[in-house]
């Protein structure tokens, strides 16, 4: 355990890629998907033996205030949620979240900050301790931004890339950030075996992420001072928050930067972006998987399905291949291959503003 450094946990998105479960009321984070304990709260626990408690915070938004409390009780500092005024990307909310460390928590430059998605499954913690421990060297070592990035096992098409270059110490260095490809070039990317998931986990100092902000970009960064006073002074930072450009941390800093390393994960890994992803991280029940608590299950036939039907009794008659969520509100029906068209019932609600969402 290592008192300098510090989790910054990312917990604000919103999840309707999980629709109709995942909502904006209580997005994925916050949802026991794989056992009794949200992913949020998975996440918190994965670093137990890494990072104290009083060094971990969690950066979300004021509506998920209480989710937020009710999912990391005893699990990070008493003051540790940050609190987003309005959803501006990741460079803004890192931004913000390293000022707020600095201001109220009286990080030095040299202090290592953590950065994790709040969402992901990782099923080896052993195996996520061990490489975090390789980042963190690396982090150390080479002075720069260190990310962890995930071997690819099939040319997936939703992911960003990463081009590993020359090794350094038990890492290696960037050589290129690449957008989601088609298929042909996720293809050759698997082939060449130069290429890795990008996981969006990443640690620098905070002297290092303060000057790849002030280098690549200065319009973001002109705001660092400003909000490093608001938040000393406890003053309302809405507005001036509003004022920061919205930017991808990938765009704003990542892709640019020349201080960039990578670390290859010794974990499994799932970002759970669709409810087919489901099959990767459950075991079967049958032929079929069966996601969480229910009253039975009568299968006749079927296989390859999905089903999420809590409290309720499901029966498979001669179906198979299909996604089937059921809750309280909503029911949604779709052939496995298509489950990403979930985005489509999304839109379509919030066109009419419904409370679905």
């Amino acid at each position: 355990m290592d008192s300098n450094v510090y989790a910054l946990v990312m917990a604000g998105g919103k999840g309707t890629r999980l629709w109709p479960e995942s909502t904006a009321k209580k997005p994925k984070q916050y949802l026991s998907l794989i056992n009794d304990k949200s992913l949020l709260t998975q996440t918190l626990d994965r670093f137990d033996s890494l990072i104290d408690k009083e060094n971990r915070f969690i950066v979300t938004t004021e509506d998920q205030r209480e989710l937020a409390l009710l999912n990391s009780r005893n699990k990070i500092n008493n003051e540790g949620l940050i609190f987003e005024p309005a959803g501006r990307n990741t460079a803004p909310c890192i931004l913000l979240s390293i000022a707020t460390l600095e201001a109220k928590f009286n990080l030095s430059d040299d202090d290592i900050i953590a950065v994790m998605p709040s969402d992901h499954v990782i099923i080896n913690e052993n195996g996520f301790h061990q490489t975090f421990n390789k980042a963190l060297n690396v982090c150390r070592e080479t002075d720069s931004i260190t990310t962890i990035g995930i071997t690819p096992h099939f040319p997936h098409t939703g992911y960003g890339y990463i081009k590993i270059g020359k090794e350094q110490g038990e890492g290696f260095k960037v050589d290129q950030f690449k957008e989601k490809p088609n298929l042909e070039t996720a293809t050759e990317y698997l082939k060449s075996g130069l290429y890795l998931w990008n996981a969006g986990m990443f640690l620098a100092t905070l002297g290092r992420f303060k000057t790849e902000f002030q280098t690549y970009a200065p319009e973001l960064f002109s705001f660092y001072t400003e909000l490093l006073e608001s938040i000393k002074s406890d003053k309302d930072i809405s507005d001036l928050y509003g004022k920061l450009p919205k930017d991808s941390i990938d765009y704003a800093i990542m892709e640019k930067s020349s201080k960039v390393s990578i670390v290859k994960a010794d974990f499994d890994w799932n970002d759970l972006g669709s409810w087919e992803a489901m099959e990767a991280v459950l075991d079967k029940k049958g032929e079929n998987t069966i996601i969480g608590e229910n009253n039975g299950v009568y299968s006749e036939g079927a296989k390859g399905n999905i089903v999420y039907a809590p409290n309720k009794f499901v029966s498979l008659i001669d179906v198979n291949d299909l996604v089937v969520v059921s809750n309280e509100s909503s029911l949604m029906v779709v052939p496995k291959s298509e489950s990403q068209k979930v985005k489509h019932v999304v839109e379509f609600l919030k066109k009419e503003n419904s409370d679905l969402l």
